[in-house]
């Protein structure tokens, strides 16, 4: 399934690092940006989640939620927030149910070895649950810059 600008985002549920069910319906009425990343702790993710956390106070200020979500456990959520002070929560969607209903799970490339795993991609959901922006690729030094800048 491919998501577009203009369509509903899919009504998601899952439980952060806490074991808290976070869902689509939690956030009537609010902005949300839920950012899909590949794995905790590795170089690209913590620039892009520690951009998000240096960045609150002007996401928060333009009313945007950020919501964190990959393939690891919630173990492994709690270690990574710990560590770099994170102030979003991040689902552990270790079975990809999540990953699955927003497309960013397929084929990749690395060092010329092809495998399955989660595109780096934020969808931006506006009040009533629409998708207003969707970053493919996101850069992780300015990722909250891109955030903000779909909304002006």
């Amino acid at each position: 399934m491919q998501l577009k600008i203009g369509d509903k985002a899919p009504d998601f549920s899952g439980k952060d690092q806490n074991g808290k069910t976070i869902q689509l319906s939690d956030f009537s009425g609010k902005k949300i940006a839920i950012y899909f990343y590949p794995k905790d702790n590795t170089p690209g993710c913590t620039v892009q989640a520690c951009n998000l956390r240096d960045n609150d106070v002007a996401l928060t200020k333009a009313g945007i939620q950020i919501i964190g979500v990959s393939a690891d456990s919630s173990a492994s959520h709690t270690k990574f927030i710990e560590k770099f002070s994170l102030p979003f929560p991040l689902i552990a969607d270790e079975d990809k149910t999540i990953i699955q209903e927003f497309g960013v799970w397929g084929p990749k490339k690395f060092m010329g070895k092809e495998y399955d795993g989660i595109h780096r991609t934020t969808f931006v959901i506006d009040e009533n649950h629409t998708i207003v922006g969707i970053i493919e690729k996101p850069k992780t030094k300015e990722h909250a810059e891109e955030i903000l800048a779909l909304l002006k």
